[in-house]
C-alpha cells in the first residue's frame, strides 16, 4: 500500500506546474483578448526597449 500512496502522491504534485502554466496562459490570452490594440503595441515596444532592442 505504501507504494501506491506514494505513487498518488507524486502524480498530484507533478501536476502542479502544468495546471499553474495553463492557467497563467489563460489569464494572459483572457487580459490581451480584452485589451486594446494600442495598448499592446505599446507593451511590445516598451519590452523591446527594456531588452535592449532598437525599435527605430
Amino acid at each position: 500500500m505504501n507504494i501506491a500512496t506514494n505513487t498518488a502522491v507524486k502524480a498530484e504534485s507533478s501536476m502542479l506546474p502544468i495546471v499553474f502554466s495553463a492557467m497563467v496562459g489563460l489569464s494572459i490570452l483572457f487580459l490581451v483578448g480584452f485589451a486594446s490594440s494600442g495598448m499592446i503595441h505599446d507593451s511590445a515596444h516598451d519590452m523591446r526597449h527594456a531588452m535592449g532592442f532598437a525599435c527605430h
